[in-house]
């Protein structure tokens, strides 16, 4: 009778040592796994027709080992692009974000630019980009080759809309915080030397002949 209750009272504190553990590492994974920026961007008043479809990705490290994380976030309106970018830009305003004028924004090749509504944004430690513009409606290339274009049809739908893009990193790694150099880096590759003037060094003393 002595084994057969000590047999059950380890068998007990086991399975209570096994649940209490279980609770902690599954809250604590769930935290690890999960981006609390992306519940930041869930909280945004923004309305039904402005976040139809919404796809999540990130990369990097949350604690910056080696790259910082990179958070974002492609979601498709049912509005068009002038729409749908105020009700973003109210939402985050009203949410706490500042507009941020920078020079590099948007980030691009100057002969590029880039269409649609692109704005910046800061709060605390993050920075936001907001692209809004037309949806993406030509099917995607396929194996390298551009996909072939569809038949005209008198019952094809429309394509309306707009495409959404949202990316936030971290201020430390957004490298548009620090100082911007004074020539523009895709044009000459890096910023060249400054040039001195004024140097009583400059000149070499004649040696004694």
């Amino acid at each position: 009778m002595r084994e057969r209750r000590r047999l059950r009272l380890g068998i007990l504190v086991l399975v209570s040592l096994v649940v209490l553990g279980a609770v902690p590492l599954y809250f604590g994974v769930r935290t690890l796994s999960h981006d609390p920026v992306f519940d930041t961007l869930d909280g945004l008043d923004v309305p039904s027709w402005a976040a139809a479809k919404t796809v999540d990705n990130v990369s990097g490290s949350r604690w910056c080992l080696q790259d910082c994380r990179l958070r974002e976030r492609t979601i498709e309106s049912q509005q068009g692009p002038k729409e749908t970018a105020q009700a973003y830009e109210q939402a985050l305003a009203k949410d706490g974000w500042q507009r941020w004028k920078v020079a590099r924004c948007p980030e691009q090749i100057p002969d590029q630019p880039a269409k649609g509504s692109y704005t910046c944004w800061r709060r605390d430690e993050l920075t936001l980009d907001l692209w809004v513009r037309e949806p993406a409606c030509v099917p995607p290339p396929v194996d390298g080759s551009p996909a072939p274009s569809p038949a005209p049809s008198p019952a094809a739908q429309t394509c309306t809309g707009s495409l959404v893009s949202v990316k936030v990193r971290n201020a430390i790694d957004d490298e548009r915080t620090g100082p911007q150099p004074s020539t523009d880096p895709s044009l000459t590759g890096e910023d060249p030397f400054p040039t001195l003037t004024d140097d009583p060094l400059g000149e070499l003393t004649p040696s004694p002949s």
